[in-house]
């Protein structure tokens, strides 16, 4: 029996390699069971401004879901809006939930990180209060990997192995000239390492790489952290390390702190963050060239992480894609206020499966790299991290070209409703 209801889906926060896999994988089951797919343009503050997207026609050409998939950020648009809580602003609730029951919405579902999910907390809040029959689906996506509910999450498999790779290269050249050298590879990940822990990806058994590791879960011992590249560079000649944006210092206060207020004054995002982190690596580059008096290099990945689809997993996009079907067929069974999730059952061979958790138990809640990832002196990662993180970045995905570079579907006019 078709499902005859329209599935609203929406895009928020930083965009990945794999977030677009998500909303095929919504819009490829939606069609299936007869639904119509609207999409959110700019996210749920796009939505509420009357900016909707017509999937169904957009996305016309079967052709069109195989880019799609293969398209790095974020093809509805995206946004980072913060909703008020459902009991201080009920107004806007109520203008919300009219605006979903004239474009007839059935389900809605979101695909973003912990901010997204916050969104999808405080809808079902008030659907559950309110007696709505709009189910209200989180989908699971960030580069950072700190969602709690699952096992990780989609965006980090394609963003893991881009640093593996690149981190290997970059080996590779500090590595061409007879002197002393460090650099320090500045990695994204704003509280939580595991970004800067798949740099680890790029070594292989007898031969790590990078030299260290520098995660926010620890803070850093700037001391020892010079005695450790002092003793490296008395036995090589380049040494090479990871280090995460949001490393502090001892007194908690970030290393690229003092960058950001001489940048822009620190801003902060609509939750609170900081909109802007750079400067840990050429902060370290500066104190290890005037103590140690060798040559030093900062390199930021920065953006590349989260949109270099040339690099991109084909498990991460698979799980993506897997887990925007299952966010459909949850709403259609009746499930609302749950995020999919991904339930690992081996290491090796890697196998997983879909599941659900309530979004109540994930919503501004962050997962960290635990202690049993990280080496003792807390400048690396173990075995452990290793054995948890390959089996994400597996398998390479085949780009389409066109004029020598990868074919990507058609963004949407920046006015288009």
């Amino acid at each position: 029996m078709a499902w005859n209801t329209n599935v609203l889906v929406g895009q928020s926060g930083g965009p990945t390699a794999a977030i677009n896999a998500s909303l095929a994988g919504v819009f490829d089951t939606a069609r299936d069971l007869g639904a119509h797919v609207l999409g959110m343009r700019y996210g749920i503050e796009g939505f509420l401004a009357g900016r909707i997207v017509y999937l169904d026609r957009t996305l016309g050409d079967p052709m069109d879901i195989e880019l799609l998939r293969r398209t790095p950020a974020s093809f509805l648009g995206s946004c980072r809006f913060k909703l008020p809580e459902p009991e201080e602003d009920p107004a806007f609730f109520e203008d919300a939930f009219a605006k979903f029951e004239d474009a007839h919405v059935g389900a809605v579902l979101y695909i973003g990180g912990n901010d997204s999910m916050d969104t999808i907390d405080k809808l079902g809040r008030w659907a559950d209060a309110h007696g709505s029959d709009v189910r209200l689906i989180g989908i699971p996506k960030t580069i950072d990997n700190d969602l709690v509910g699952t096992d990780h999450t989609p965006g980090f498999g394609s963003a893991a192995k881009f640093i593996a790779t690149t981190m290997r290269e970059i080996e590779r050249d500090s590595s061409v000239y007879d002197l002393k050298s460090v650099t320090f590879v500045e990695i994204m990940g704003r509280d939580a390492g595991w970004l800067a822990g798949s740099a680890c990806l790029a070594g292989a058994l007898g031969n790590p790489c990078p030299d260290l590791v520098l995660l926010p879960e620890v803070t850093l011992n700037q001391e020892a952290l010079l005695d450790r590249i002092s003793l490296l560079l008395a036995r090589k000649n380049t040494v090479v390390v990871a280090v995460s944006e949001g490393v502090r210092h001892r007194d908690g206060t970030l290393l690229c702190e003092a960058a950001a207020e001489a940048a822009d004054g620190t801003r902060l995002d609509a939750f609170g963050h900081v909109a802007s982190l750079s400067g840990t690596g050429r902060y370290l580059a500066s104190v290890t060239r005037a103590a140690l008096g060798c040559k030093t290099r900062a390199i930021e990945l920065s953006t590349l992480q989260r949109c270099a689809s040339h690099v991109a997993s084909a498990t991460d996009l698979a799980e993506a894609y897997a887990l925007g079907g299952a966010g459909v067929l949850a709403a259609q069974d009746g499930k609302t206020s749950v995020m999919t999730a991904i339930k690992r059952i081996f290491d090796k061979p890697y196998l997983y499966d879909t599941t659900l958790t309530p979004i109540a138990d994930v919503a501004n809640k962050a997962r960290k790299v635990p202690r049993e990832f990280i080496a003792p002196d807390g400048m690396g990662v173990t075995a452990a991290f290793d054995r948890y993180a390959r089996p994400l970045i597996e398998g390479e995905v085949s780009s389409t070209y066109q004029g020598g570079v990868p074919h990507h579907i058609k963004a949407l006019e920046a006015d288009r409703s």
